[in-house]
């Protein structure tokens, strides 16, 4: 139960920086009066907003702030459930949430909305909803039960109930089976890679199996060729080599000895072109000269015939000699392109001793790759064992994971038909069923108690039917405003006891906002005056309202709120 001691507030709406403090613990009936805009309801938005953040009046939280002084808004409650007395400070510029369990603040959370998400499910164990429906029954925002939607009632009353704690259970449930879910597709993902890896390492081992001896033969067969290659291409190449270098270097003497006689033989052939060249100049000038040139004495006839003639003569024998010159030259051509062809084959003969070395490399290479295919083929049966090995373990992983994911698919079974009984339609039902009857009950004898003589019934979708006059069917909408008034106060009483009976959302405080202002006549405010001094001790019963001169002797307290230079105060 949560037994409310005190709230407090300061430039909170239209009240100033000096404090007000209400005992809420002070007096079992307290009636509020003020005139319009006094702040006679300030204290509801300030206890709504100390506890849940919000007033309870439809402000906007700027709005909260005094107009006038324009900030250090706090607001504090007080109360007390169980040994624990607790403290909850709540400020608007600056900003502050403080909750205080025994003088000890409270841890704060990373966020506000998770600390009022403590507040409300560990510590209050109710929300703004079902506190309202419960505490306070009032004439400005307000919504009465009946104007609720349905899901709207429901959690009223599971919180009332205390059994949303199932609800609490199903979210929980979701989330296990979300991760389930995702394990599930996870450990598929895996069965399958799992599946794949065998289905290669089977094709690896039906590869290693179909290797056998004719394949290794065939492989020494294509070495025995390629060894055979190799003989043939040694044998041709000694019988190449035969004296290739001494005939090599025979020829290459042979070629540098014509080399100096071509060299001897072009320096004759030179000479003898000089040695024609002066004899024509000799004959030329005895022909075409009588007199000597030096001297100036004139050759004699005789003399310049025998001169002539020698000169004839010596190129008779000159031309001779050029003649036999051309001989010795042509011979020597000849012997050089002999030389020429013999070393030009001489050169062919090592080119093939060259080629055949480099075949013999690249045979012997392949030899050497082939040789360690047949190794590695005579290795295969190690390799098949660690193969199977290998396989062995990919199926007892897969078994494993598979097993995992029965498991999974096990729990999430239990899990479904578990979220079944959680559901609206499971337990809280039954639970709703079982208190049905004495909500109805209950409520019936409020009504009568404020004299509405109807049949008012709640069925397990909280849908109503009313049933009045010649037992004709009515809802809710059907009434005046009167009538609705006074099925709204029996619910509210309603539920306060059920709340007692289940000690869920007990509490000591009850607020009516103007509840006696509105639609009740003179018999409704005295019935309900009535209800209010039947209710068990401890309850502390705050009645607001205008009609001060009327209501002013039913109740033991008074507090009266006036305007004092735009601010809210206690008279």
């Amino acid at each position: 139960m949560i037994y409310f001691k005190s709230v407090s507030w300061k430039n909170f709406l239209s009240t100033g920086n000096d404090t007000i403090k209400i005992e809420l613990n002070r007096s079992p009936s307290t009636l509020i009066v003020g005139q319009n805009g006094a702040g006679k309801s300030t204290m509801l938005d300030a206890l709504s907003f100390g506890l849940f953040g919000k007033p309870h009046r439809d402000i906007k939280k700027d709005q909260m702030i005094n107009s006038i002084n324009k900030k250090g808004t706090i607001v504090e409650v007080e109360f007390k459930i169980g040994d624990s007395d607790f403290r909850i400070m709540r400020g608007i510029k600056p900003n502050k949430f403080e909750i205080y369990q025994n003088g000890t603040m409270i841890n704060q959370a990373s966020n506000a909305r998770d600390y009022q998400k403590f507040l409300e499910q560990n510590i209050l164990k109710l929300n703004h909803k079902s506190f309202h429906q419960v505490v306070v029954l009032g004439s400005s925002s307000f919504i009465p039960f009946m104007q609720l939607p349905i899901w709207s009632r429901r959690g009223v009353i599971e919180d009332l109930l205390d059994i949303n704690i199932f609800s609490k259970m199903n979210t929980l449930l979701k989330e296990r089976n979300a991760n389930i879910r995702d394990e599930l597709t996870d450990i598929n993902h895996q069965i399958e890679l799992f599946k794949t890896k065998i289905d290669s390492q089977g094709k690896y081992i039906k590869d290693l199996q179909s290797i056998n001896k004719d394949l290794v033969e065939t492989k020494k067969e294509t070495i025995q060729d390629h060894e055979k290659d190799i003989k043939e291409l040694i044998k041709e190449s000694t019988e190449l080599n035969d004296n290739l270098q001494s005939h090599i270097d025979i020829e290459t003497k042979r070629s540098d000895n014509l080399k100096s006689t071509t060299t001897q033989l072009k320096s004759y052939d030179l000479q003898f072109t000089s040695k024609i060249k002066d004899l024509v100049q000799q004959g030329k000038f005895f022909e075409e000269n009588d007199q000597c040139p030096t001297c100036d004495q004139k050759i004699n006839e005789d003399i310049k015939k025998e001169k002539i003639d020698a000169i004839k003569k010596s190129a008779a024998e000159v031309q001779q000699g050029m003649e036999k010159l051309k001989e010795e030259v042509d011979q020597n051509y000849a012997d050089v392109e002999d030389s020429r062809s013999k070393m030009t084959h001489l050169l062919e003969r090592q080119r093939k001793i060259i080629s055949n070395n480099d075949k013999v490399s690249l045979i012997q290479k392949d030899i050497d790759s082939i040789q360690k295919e047949i190794s590695g083929l005579l290795q295969s049966s190690g390799d098949i064992k660690t193969a199977k090995k290998e396989m062995e373990s990919l199926r007892k992983s897969k078994e494993n994971i598979t097993e995992k994911k029965l498991e999974y698919v096990e729990e999430r079974t239990y899990n479904e038909v578990i979220g079944e009984m959680l559901k609206d339609t499971g337990i809280k039902t039954k639970v709703i069923k079982q208190y049905l009857p004495v909500m109805n009950r209950l409520i019936n004898q409020y009504l009568q108690v404020l004299d509405f003589f109807v049949a008012f019934h709640l069925d397990e979708n909280f849908n109503e039917t009313i049933r009045s006059r010649h037992r004709d069917s009515f809802n809710y909408a059907s009434f005046s405003e009167g009538e609705k008034q006074r099925i709204d106060l029996s619910l509210l009483f309603t539920w306060r006891q059920i709340a007692k009976m289940k000690n869920s959302a007990a509490t000591n405080l009850l607020v009516l906002d103007e509840t006696f202002d509105s639609s009740l006549d003179h018999d409704g405010i005295d019935n309900l005056t009535k209800i209010l001094n039947t209710l068990e001790d401890g309850t502390n019963v705050f009645i607001i309202s205008h009609k001060g001169d009327i209501l002013e002797n039913k109740f033991r307290s008074k507090i009266e709120f006036i305007k004092d230079r735009n601010f809210s105060k206690i008279k």
